[in-house]
């Protein structure tokens, strides 16, 4: 058959451009909340507040100013750097306890196996509120209160249930036939971990990873209630444009669009992983 045959027998679907328009109208409608943010961090306080929205009113930098402490002289960097090393210490942490775990319940299933994983799966249904108040005495106890390191366990705790989950269905995806290769080339499991399963679950890994971060970069409750002057991360931060005196929409807003952008940085920068490990496991 002649590649101009090939052609006609494979019409173009009348539908396509149609799932196209319609893909491109979701997009715009799950964007349209994060451009109202942006569009309204740009405005005067006073154009902010209007009902209905002022879309043509003048644009100022004036909300990002007062984020950056203008006027009040509060400085952002100390929350930010708060929340990264929280967020990124305790996402290494997750990885390197989940991975060794997810391939003992993977490759090397122990007996109950399934029972383990529900284990794991029913620590995340238990209500934060719940564990909120034991944690806070037992911090109090041990003199962590106001301490990142408390932030850093405690978002190990909350992510690493779901990071095994994940990492398990990443593993499982990975030939038998290349673990048994690499162990009769007389690779330790170190070696098969380093060199074969990291190169080929990435996708997973950095799936998983992102998705850590972005529930670590998120948690207020526990950093609302557990931290203070010192450890306060950001978006605790954030909640002080709340004043007695009233909300400062434009203010909140342009915090809320500085504070987002390192998890949209880590989002793009991971972007293609991310899509082949989401398609390749747990949510597939």
């Amino acid at each position: 058959m002649t590649a101009p045959a090939v052609a006609r027998a494979r019409p173009r679907s009348r539908s396509g451009p149609l799932l196209g328009l319609l893909a491109w109208l979701l997009g715009l409608l799950f964007f349209a909340p994060v451009g109202w943010m942006v569009l309204t961090s740009l405005h005067s306080e006073s154009d902010a507040a209007r009902n209905p929205p002022a879309f043509t009113a003048p644009l100022t930098l004036d909300g990002y100013r007062e984020f950056f402490g203008a006027s009040s002289g509060a400085s952002p960097w100390p929350p930010m750097l708060n929340s990264v090393t929280a967020s990124v210490v305790s996402t290494l942490i997750v990885l390197a306890l989940a991975i060794p775990a997810a391939y003992a319940l993977a490759v090397k299933p122990v007996r109950k196996w399934t029972d383990v994983l529900f284990f794991f799966l029913s620590t995340k249904m238990l209500p934060v509120v719940a564990a909120l108040l034991p944690i806070y005495l037992i911090a109090q106890t041990v003199g962590l209160l106001d301490n990142i390191w408390l932030l850093v366990i405690l978002y190990t705790s909350m992510n690493l249930p779901i990071a095994v989950w994940m990492m398990r269905s990443f593993l499982a995806e990975v030939p038998v036939e290349i673990l048994e290769a690499a162990a009769l080339d007389g690779a330790r499991l170190p070696a098969i971990l380093r060199r074969v399963i990291l190169p080929v679950t990435a996708p997973g890994i950095a799936a998983t990873a992102l998705i850590c971060f972005i529930f670590s970069w998120n948690e207020m409750l526990f950093a609302r209630v557990l931290t203070g002057v010192v450890a306060g991360t950001a978006p605790v931060f954030l909640t002080s444009f709340v004043t007695s005196q009233g909300l400062f929409l434009a203010q909140v807003c342009a915090a809320a669009t500085v504070i987002s952008l390192p998890v949209l940085a880590a989002g793009f920068a991971a972007q293609d992983k991310l899509v082949q490990g989401l398609s390749l496991g747990a949510v597939k």
